[in-house]
């Protein structure tokens, strides 16, 4: 029965074709901080100001896989949503994502098996409507048959 799910989830019984979900955050120096410390990744072109503004990037930027993280967040909250389980993602970086960018997440049901209880999701994360990152997402959705 579906009372066993949280609000928002989406069983696979009722996945279409073309639905999407989203989320929208504003990436701060503290969210960089706490991902490069939760990761170990300190790679000085996320922490130290003056070290990335001699890069190709002229300044800092938030980790690629913070971005990614917001992906994986629209999955595992809206669509499906949770007692879904992620098999696997493919993810291209376009361009950075700055301290203080409002990163839009978006996935989109771009494929279902309902035999085997799997999604393909078309991801992008978006800032000021430009594609910062672009993927697809498989994902195994949660079903009323199993719960």
């Amino acid at each position: 029965m579906l009372d066993n799910f949280p609000r928002g989830t989406i069983c696979i019984e009722d996945i279409e074709m073309g639905m999407t979900r989203h989320l929208r955050k504003e990436v701060t120096d503290e969210d960089i901080e706490m991902f490069a410390q939760v990761s170990t990744d300190r790679n000085p072109v996320h922490l130290d100001d003056a070290y990335a503004q001699d890069t190709i990037f002229e300044g800092r930027i938030a980790h690629g896989m913070l971005t990614a993280g917001l992906v994986s967040a629209v999955i595992g909250e809206q669509l499906p949503g949770h007692g879904t389980v992620y098999m696997g993602q493919t993810l291209k970086f376009l361009a950075p994502v700055r301290p203080g960018d409002v990163v839009t997440a978006e996935v989109e049901v771009t494929d279902i098996d309902h035999g085997k209880r799997r999604v393909k999701l078309d991801c992008r994360c978006m800032v000021a409507g430009k594609k910062v990152m672009i993927g697809e997402a498989t994902v195994l959705a949660p079903s009323r048959k199993f719960d």
